[in-house]
């Protein structure tokens, strides 16, 4: 696979969960790594051991605040934005935040990026976009409604990152995760994902909580997968490649309660009686898709991508670092 070595990039909401997982990768490859993030999701303690790092940086800064931005792009060779509030509920209860980052913050960063000549600028959309489009699997170029304001202000985020290509020449390339998990996700909070909540609460002897009957699928991507695909769109030299959005999944779809089993069976290795906990099921959320399984025929063809882990694997990598990382405390 491509490596992205020997430059010096920006990595917008850098103390998240996938920011913080890309910055360790990144520095391992004799990169440069600056990170700006502003800890309203993301946590100090993510990039606390880069900071002795002579090749890291750590802005504290917002992205809303275009004098923060046009100082993190100084002498930047790479952006891969990460920064967002990233979650359908929270964007329900409060659209103004979500779009005043998500959508201001990421206009900022792209015309920062531009105005300081950064060549290419990759960044985090959401397998959000395709809304209400029943087709599976989903294809890039068939999307839906947007069922939540979150979805909106990521399809706003392409169309934008379209547009700039086309009035003012930087590379964009458009990442469309697909329920990413791994080491770093944070199960603490309203509005976490439910892998870790799921972990947690199974840890704690705790029955979670699935929305609604467990039917639901999601194509659930393993960390490492996402880091893969982001240095490959940073490495392509393909003309084709470029100012696109690629699908960023596994290629294959799990229901709730077959996720739940799945992480009971992993957690239950390191102790047995979690294997004897029942989960509750509770009302469908509002917005969620009800399906959601992803082609990545585009992004193998022209990015080159082939997810390393699958869903079993990623879960059992998960399943060791949360019970590593949650079982003492």
């Amino acid at each position: 696979m491509r490596k992205l070595e020997h430059r010096r990039i920006l990595i917008t909401g850098g103390a998240g969960f996938i920011g913080s997982n890309l910055a360790e990768r990144l520095l391992a490859q004799d990169n440069e790594i600056v990170v700006l993030d502003n800890f309203l999701t993301g946590k100090r303690e993510n990039v606390a051991p880069f900071e002795g790092n002579p090749h890291f940086c750590l802005i504290v800064g917002d992205i809303r605040d275009k004098r923060t931005c046009s100082e993190a792009v100084d002498g930047i060779d790479l952006v891969l934005h990460e920064a967002a509030v990233g979650s359908v509920p929270r964007s329900i209860q409060d659209p103004t935040l979500t779009t005043d980052v998500n959508v201001s913050g990421f206009v900022n960063m792209l015309f920062a990026a531009k105005e300081a000549g950064v060549k290419r600028f990759v960044y985090a959309a959401s397998s959000s976009t395709y809304g209400d489009s029943a087709k599976l699997p989903k294809v890039e170029n068939e999307i839906g409604k947007p069922l939540s304001p979150y979805a909106i202000t990521k399809y706003v985020n392409e169309l934008f990152a379209e547009n700039f290509a086309a009035l003012y020449g930087i590379e964009t390339v458009g990442l469309r995760y697909f329920n990413v998990f791994g080491r770093r996700q944070d199960p603490a909070g309203a509005y976490a994902a439910v892998i870790p909540v799921f972990a947690k609460k199974l840890i704690a002897h705790e029955p979670p909580v699935i929305n609604g009957d467990g039917s639901y699928s999601r194509d659930f991507t393993y960390v490492d997968n996402v880091i893969q695909a982001n240095e490959l769109a940073a490495t392509t030299d393909g003309p084709a490649a470029l100012n696109q959005v690629y699908n960023v999944a596994c290629g294959e779809s799990i229901t709730l309660n077959e996720l739940f089993d799945a992480i009971r069976a992993e957690l239950g290795a390191f102790d047995p009686a979690i294997r004897e906990i029942e989960a509750i099921h509770g009302p469908f959320r509002q917005g969620d898709i009800p399906h959601s399984l992803a082609s990545i025929d585009k992004a193998a063809r022209l990015l080159g991508y082939a997810p390393e882990f699958n869903v079993k694997d990623g879960l059992k990598a998960a399943a060791k670092w949360y019970y590593d990382h949650l079982h003492a405390n």
